[in-house]
């Protein structure tokens, strides 16, 4: 059936999100737009081509599918509170994922969505029982979850938002317990998260932070992804520009492909940092426990935005939940190496030598 619907749950350290969206035919440029975090509209098409099928003496080409949300809803989880504590999610923490999957599934069966993938990222990484979680998980919805790996997270949110903003960019995806990395062709996960950072310094992070930073970034290496556009995917993303526009609701078209420099992500820390608990609960995008976490988020990103060497970047309201729904890419050839100058020269030598040996026989 065509434009079917499709759903991915994606179920990280901070929070739970279902995604249902479907493929639908878009001008090749058009990025998914959405009118709110819990219902999403079909996106707004872009400019057509000025070419009409009667003056172009090429094939008609297949129009390009876009995946077009149409339901997202968030549900905080916190499962990485329970790593960080424990080691292991603890009965009463999986009873409550169980009662969030069990509202997801409900969403499913009311718009008849085909559940595709239920994917688990860095809490369930780290867990002693993940065994445990995944059983529970897949009662509720009746599809068998799996854990990923932190490259393939990192893919596949590169993938999400490389199929609305084209190649070329990096991508940062600032999750709960681990943050995500890619350009395309070299992705990796560093298991440093906005919750995770919370457990460790609290909602403010005081004058130790620049000692774990130090010991964050030293073995790490941003070779390829340096001076380069960067979106950044997530949460934190979210919020930061919610709060930036003094938004109270979800706005797709304002958040999606907003441009915030490193002097406005500086001002918005230091107008949450000076705020209460209380206060910073009530700006926007900061509900359901985000306030808690939200500084140390931006702290985070701003040191990795040094480290890419960017003035500005970009939000996208893409992510893992999307990249789960398209089909899988063929993987680059590996680029051939470079032979050291010592083995050329002796192969040139050799390529002038053997006609010299041929002729010397005749």
């Amino acid at each position: 059936m065509e434009n079917k619907l499709q759903a991915t749950i994606d179920i990280g350290s901070h929070s739970c999100i279902l995604l249902i969206a479907a493929f639908e035919d878009a001008p090749a440029a058009a990025p998914a737009e959405s009118a709110n975090l819990e219902k999403v509209e079909t996106p707004a098409e872009a400019p057509a081509n000025s070419e009409t099928p009667a003056e172009s003496s090429e094939a008609p080409v297949a129009p390009r599918k876009i995946l077009v949300p149409k339901l997202q809803k968030v549900e905080v989880c916190r499962l990485g509170e329970d790593i960080y504590e424990h080691g292991k999610i603890t009965p009463e923490r999986i009873q409550e994922l169980v009662n969030i999957m069990t509202k997801f599934r409900m969403d499913l069966h009311a718009l008849g969505a085909d559940l595709k993938a239920v994917a688990m990222t860095e809490a369930m990484r780290k867990a002693t029982n993940p065994d445990e979680v995944i059983e529970a998980v897949e009662k509720a919805v009746w599809v068998k979850p799996r854990v990923i790996t932190g490259e393939e997270e990192g893919k596949l949110t590169y993938r999400s938002v490389k199929e609305w903003h084209g190649e070329g960019n990096v991508t940062i995806d600032i999750g709960g317990g681990s943050t995500e990395l890619s350009n395309g062709e070299t992705t990796f996960s560093i298991p440093v998260g906005a919750l995770k950072m919370f457990k460790a310094m609290g909602p403010i992070p005081g004058p130790e932070y620049k000692k774990f930073i130090k010991e964050t970034f030293k073995d790490l290496s941003f070779k390829g992804m340096t001076k380069k556009p960067v979106y950044l995917i997530g949460g934190t993303g979210t919020a930061l520009a919610m709060v930036f526009l003094n938004s109270q609701t979800f706005d797709y078209k304002a958040i999606e492909g907003l441009e915030i420099s490193l002097a406005d992500l500086e001002a918005v820390t230091t107008r949450i940092t000076n705020l209460s608990k209380e206060l910073r609960a009530m700006l926007p995008g900061l509900g359901n426990g985000r306030h808690e976490v939200i500084i140390c988020g931006l702290f985070w990103l701003r040191s990795l935005l040094e480290k890419l060497r960017v003035e500005t970047f970009k939000i996208s309201t893409a992510g893992l939940r999307f990249g789960l729904l398209y089909p899988p890419e063929k993987e680059p050839e590996p680029k051939p190496k470079k032979r050291p100058a010592f083995l050329k020269k002796t192969d040139a030598t050799s390529e002038t030598a053997i006609p010299e040996q041929v002729g010397d026989g005749k």
